[in-house]
């Protein structure tokens, strides 16, 4: 094995955006999570699921920024997103805990961006 390794310096997103996001799965679970009445797990499991939704979150929330930034300035939609935005960065700055309240608040924050990023999706294919 070799000492040396690369550092990608990637500041526009560019590789992530070529990425595409793995989204029935994550969609799976959200629903799962939010279908929840009383759930009986561990801490350390709904932290691992609230970690899985968190990295999820912060991907769409990535897609949304780039489709927002798509957008002519005077657009409402890209406002509306920024709005969005920074709701979910406030949100995922908040700690993860080892409760089911936590794990259905990031569930509902991946919902929410999947929301956003679909309707500029819409508006930027009907723009083109």
């Amino acid at each position: 094995m070799s000492d040396t390794h690369v550092v990608l310096h990637d500041p526009r997103g560019l590789i992530e955006a070529e990425l595409p996001l793995d989204r029935a799965p994550h969609e799976a679970l959200v629903t799962a999570v939010l279908a929840w009445k009383n759930p009986d797990l561990a801490p350390r499991d709904y932290e691992q699921i609230a970690l899985q939704l968190t990295g999820h979150a912060r991907a769409v929330a990535a897609d949304v920024r780039r489709h927002a930034a798509a957008l002519p300035k005077n657009d409402g939609r890209g406002a509306l997103a920024e709005v969005v935005l920074r709701e979910a960065d406030g949100r995922l700055s908040a700690p993860l805990k080892g409760t089911a309240r936590c794990a259905q608040n990031r569930a509902r924050l991946v919902r929410a961006l999947y929301m956003r990023l679909d309707r500029l999706t819409e508006a930027l294919t009907a723009a083109r």
